[in-house]
């Protein structure tokens, strides 16, 4: 134990897996009851693989069950797990996460499901062999900007698109949905721009996130350096892929950092995440700010800086309507569990119409509507 207090986090075996001074410092206390640290590098059924400095571990997370389903023991997570001896070993704690990518489930519990924990850069794979979905690359940005990680834009496959000019176009689209975010077009196969995007997750914390088919698995043995991760054909009455990856994998890039592999995402609901509906459509929150009422719904209100935006050109109709589209879900999905937002979500929609009454009766020459 004195020797894990008083030596470097940087000489500690786990260095490689992020091991770090703020770690170790978080671990103190459980270093005194004579724990060993320890990251989380897949789950299964109730018990995890943890690598520690005896190496990895089986260990079993009964005693680390909670109600909340946000607490549950995800990949990426740091632990203290017990001493060499312990048969089957525990999982006695799991530290503070700094960062958490989570999505709404897709029950009607309207419950959250971590992903991925202490991430430092959400990688978005998007495949280029079919029509780009600026839509769903926004949701998937909202989700990364909410959980505190950087995100970074990924078109793969870029060998299958048929010139530079057409590759060029579907760059500047998905840049001008990704404002604030490092867009790149790769091609795994051929390894175009694999190293760009190695120097930019290189010595941190990467997960790696997509629908099935979008060339993860691919991409991840470019970033590995070797054919750890099993890869599937797309299927070509669809262009769908299958689930190449079943579980979140942690793995060691040979350059520095280490990468968490997840499953393809059917579904990328969002879970309280308007601060990162906010940042990804930036451009509309700070035209807001501009418009004559605070409270402007930007649909027909004199003054409005958003619908004058709309008007000559400078906001797309296309991109308005995504950003309302996720607030109203972020909106509805929070209220299910929030009393308070329900109530006033209840004043607003009666307001309205009782506005849209009035403004029909207006126009009817004061006949009641």
């Amino acid at each position: 134990m004195s020797s894990f207090l008083s030596s470097p986090a940087s000489s500690h075996p786990l260095a490689s897996y992020g091991w770090d001074t703020d770690w170790q410092a978080a671990f103190v206390p459980y270093a005194e009851q004579g724990l060993l640290p320890g990251r989380v590098i897949r789950v299964d059924r109730g018990l995890c693989d943890v690598v520690t400095a005896d190496g990895v571990v089986r260990a079993d997370t009964e005693f680390v069950v909670p109600r909340d389903p946000m607490k549950v023991v995800c990949t990426g997570d740091w632990v203290a797990v017990d001493p060499v001896g312990g048969d089957p070993r525990y999982v006695r704690t799991l530290l503070p996460r700094r960062t958490s990518f989570v999505r709404s489930t897709s029950s009607k519990r309207s419950e959250g499901q971590i992903l991925a924990a202490n991430v430092d850069h959400a990688v978005i794979a998007v495949s280029l062999a079919a029509e780009l979905d600026l839509g769903r690359i926004e949701r998937f940005l909202a989700l990364a900007w909410e959980s505190g990680a950087q995100p970074v834009l990924v078109l793969t496959k870029a060998d299958l698109v048929p010139d530079a000019v057409t590759t060029a176009y579907l760059l500047a689209d998905a840049e001008a949905a990704a404002p604030g975010v490092q867009v790149l077009a790769v091609s795994a196969e051929q390894g175009e721009g694999v190293d760009v995007l190695a120097a930019i997750v290189g010595g941190g914390t990467s997960v790696l996130l997509g629908q099935s088919g979008a060339g993860k698995s691919t991409l991840a043995n470019s970033l590995l350096g070797a054919d750890v991760m099993t890869v599937n054909a797309v299927r070509d009455v669809d262009g769908k892929g299958r689930h190449t990856t079943t579980t979140r994998n942690l793995l060691v890039l040979p350059g520095g950092g280490v990468l968490i592999d997840t499953p393809g995402l059917r579904g990328v609901g969002l879970f309280d995440a308007e601060a990162g509906v906010g940042q990804v459509f930036a451009e509309i929150e700070e035209l807001a700010e501009g418009c004559r009422f605070s409270d402007c719904a930007h649909e027909a209100e004199p003054g409005c800086a958003v619908g004058a935006a709309l008007a000559d050109g400078r906001l797309s109709h296309r991109r308005f309507d995504s950003y309302r589209k996720l607030l109203r879900e972020n909106r509805r999905l929070a209220a299910r569990t929030d009393a308070r937002l329900r109530d006033e979500m209840r004043r607003v929609w009666k307001a309205r119409g009782a506005q849209g009454r009035a403004a029909l009766e207006a126009k009817r020459g004061g006949w009641p509507v």
